[in-house]
């Protein structure tokens, strides 16, 4: 893996230093590197997409694990050193595509969706891929949301982030963190800690906290991205009334009055709901909603 002078001596062919616009903190502690590959479980030909990989230190480590890395690289400079690299040395297995990860807030880069439209298509549906990444926080929160709702073959994702975006995917009933994406990242799948990372892991040192976690997504769960991302917009919309009763929200939200879930009452606060009674209540909304 890459040292501290590494980084800066690649940063240097980039033609500058670390750019606090795109978020270029580089994580430079190598055990927890490991720590993040470790709760990946990378298997030998797996795909992997990396979302700013920077000057390629964690990509060499799963490039090392025999990973298929589709990574996307927004700082023009460093996507033209890891093509000199990565690029070079890995041909077979690294892929690089240069610009933003997202097209809005609601699609991934074309690129990519085609990318792994076609490995979909050759694998017949049946191989995943993994989402593993240090991620520019800019881009965490709509990235990982499009990934669970609207990609069923994104299998876990791993990823280094802010603190706070953890604690809203861990977020539970009655608490501040508690909203949208803790119900469809709990519904979905299984949210785990990995890591805290104090700012020295990091150079520069960023001004926020960062923290490892681990998301992976429930097979039991049947395949529905339509429902999936209707979900997350009904519980967005309930969770800008948080304290109010679900009664009138509810309804607005439809259109018209709902049949009330078991366990679900117009008097009840969406804040204090555990995701299965969330889950159901937005069932409700959508099905009445589709009715008018």
């Amino acid at each position: 893996m890459q040292t501290l002078t590494q980084i800066r001596e690649l940063l240097d062919r980039a033609g500058h230093g670390p750019k606090k616009s795109l978020g270029q903190n580089f994580l430079t502690d190598h055990n927890l590197i490991r720590k993040l590959l470790d709760a990946a479980d990378i298997q030998p030909g797996e795909t992997v997409l990396e979302i700013g990989p920077g000057t390629g230190t964690l990509t060499e480590g799963l490039l090392e694990r025999g990973a298929s890395v589709i990574a996307c690289e927004l700082d023009t400079g460093l996507c033209q050193v890891l093509r000199e690299t990565l690029g070079q040395s890995h041909p077979d297995q690294f892929t690089l595509i240069e610009g933003d990860c997202l097209n809005g807030k609601r699609a991934i880069n074309a690129e990519i969706a085609a990318l792994l439209g076609e490995r979909r298509e050759k694998s017949g549906g049946a191989a995943g891929f993994k989402l593993v990444a240090n991620l520019p926080y800019h881009a965490a929160t709509p990235l990982m949301l499009t990934l669970m709702t609207q990609y069923p073959d994104c299998v876990g994702q791993f990823i280094t982030i802010q603190t706070e975006v953890v604690e809203r995917l861990a977020g539970t009933p009655g608490t501040k963190a508690f909203g949208s994406i803790s119900v469809v990242a709990q519904h979905l799948g299984r949210v785990e800690r990995i890591a805290k990372l104090p700012p020295e892991c990091f150079w520069p040192r960023p001004d926020v906290t960062s923290a490892m976690m681990a998301w992976r997504r429930d097979p039991a769960i049947p395949p529905d991205p339509d429902g999936w991302v209707r979900l997350a917009d009904i519980t967005q919309t309930l969770f800008q009334s948080r304290r109010k009763q679900l009664g009138k929200p509810a309804k607005q939200i439809a259109g018209t009055d709902i049949v009330w879930p078991e366990g679900v009452e117009p008097t009840d606060r969406i804040e204090d709901l555990s995701v299965p009674r969330m889950v159901a209540l937005a069932a409700a909304i959508d099905r009445a909603r589709d009715a008018t």
